[in-house]
C-alpha cells in the first residue's frame, strides 16, 4: 500500500474515521492507517467514530493498536451520531473521548444470533441429514432448535466475552468493574448521560475534539491542519461515490446484508435497535 503523504507531519493532526459496522475490512483499514500515523510521526490523532459496533475480535485488535499508539502520541476520540457497543470498546482505547450531547452510545454488552427456519423447512418438505464429529458441532444450526446444553454453552461464551468488555471499559475509563457493570446491561445512553457515567470526558463537536488534541500537544488549533488518513480510492470507488443517494442507499443495504451473513452465529458487540 502506497500512502500519498509528505514526510513532515509535525504541524498536522492526523484523523482516522471509523464508520459503519466494525468487521475485518474496517480492522484492516484502521490498523494500516494507525501504522501511517506512527511512521509519519503525527503528534496527535483525532479518531472519529460513527459506528453501532461489530465483531468482537476486530474491535479488540483496533483497541489494542490504539492503546499501544496512545503511549507515544495523544489520541482524542470524537463520538458522532452513534458510538455504541464495539464503538465504545474501540473508543476507550483513546486517551480522551469527546461526545455530542445527543450521541447514541453505551450498549455495553454481547449478543449472538442464529436463525431458526425449522417451521418453514417443514412446510416445504426440506430436511437435512447431518454427520458430525461431536454433539455440538452444528450448534446454532438453522434447521432446528437449540438444546438446553447448547444454550448453556453459548451463554458461557457470551458471559466470558461480556467480562472482557467490562474489564476493558473499566481499565480504559479508570472506573471500577462494579461501576461499569451497573450500566453495562445493553442499555443505550445519550452523550450527556455518558458524561455523567464517566464513559466520556467532555461534551462537544468534532471540531472541539480537534482543538483539544492540538492543545494537548501545544499546537495552535487555528494554524494546524487536520490530515485524514485513508486509503486512496480506486476509480470505481470514486465513480460510485458520485452516484445518487438512492444508489448509495442500496450499497449500504448490501453491505449490511453481507455483514449479517458473515457474522451469523458470532458473538457481537453490536447495538441492535
Amino acid at each position: 500500500m502506497i500512502w500519498p503523504f509528505k514526510p513532515s507531519s509535525t504541524k498536522k493532526i492526523a484523523r482516522i474515521e471509523i464508520t459503519g459496522a466494525i468487521g475485518s475490512k474496517t480492522r484492516e483499514q484502521v490498523l494500516e492507517a494507525l501504522e501511517v500515523v506512527e511512521e509519519k510521526k503525527f503528534p496527535a490523532l483525532l479518531l472519529r467514530i460513527d459506528s453501532p459496533g461489530g465483531t468482537v475480535a476486530d474491535s479488540q485488535e483496533i483497541y489494542s493498536a490504539l492503546k499501544k499508539l496512545g503511549e507515544k502520541i495523544k489520541i482524542v476520540a470524537s463520538f458522532g451520531n452513534i458510538s455504541a457497543s464495539g464503538g465504545v470498546y474501540v473508543g476507550v482505547g483513546a486517551n480522551y473521548i469527546v461526545s455530542n450531547p445527543g450521541t447514541i452510545t453505551g450498549s455495553v454488552g454481547v449478543i449472538i444470533r442464529g436463525n431458526n427456519l425449522q417451521k418453514l423447512l417443514d412446510k416445504v418438505g426440506v430436511s437435512f441429514k447431518v454427520i458430525k464429529s461431536g454433539p455440538y458441532k452444528d450448534i446454532l444450526s438453522f434447521d432446528r432448535d437449540l438444546t438446553n446444553e447448547e444454550e448453556s454453552i453459548l451463554q458461557q461464551l457470551i458471559d466470558s466475552t461480556y467480562e472482557q468488555f467490562v474489564q476493558t471499559v473499566a481499565e480504559g475509563r479508570k472506573l471500577s468493574v462494579e461501576t461499569v457493570k451497573s450500566f453495562a446491561d445493553g442499555r443505550i445512553f445519550s452523550g450527556q448521560q455518558a458524561l455523567e457515567l464517566g464513559l466520556v470526558d467532555r461534551l462537544g463537536t468534532e471540531k472541539d475534539a480537534f482543538r483539544w488534541a492540538c492543545e494537548l500537544v501545544k499546537l495552535n488549533p487555528d494554524k494546524t491542519e487536520c490530515q485524514t488518513i485513508e486509503q486512496p480510492k480506486s476509480f470505481v470507488d470514486r465513480f460510485l461515490n458520485g452516484r445518487t443517494q438512492v444508489k448509495s442507499g442500496v450499497g449500504s443495504a448490501i453491505n449490511w446484508l453481507e455483514f449479517e451473513l458473515a457474522t451469523n452465529g458470532q458473538p457481537l458487540w453490536l447495538y441492535r435497535p
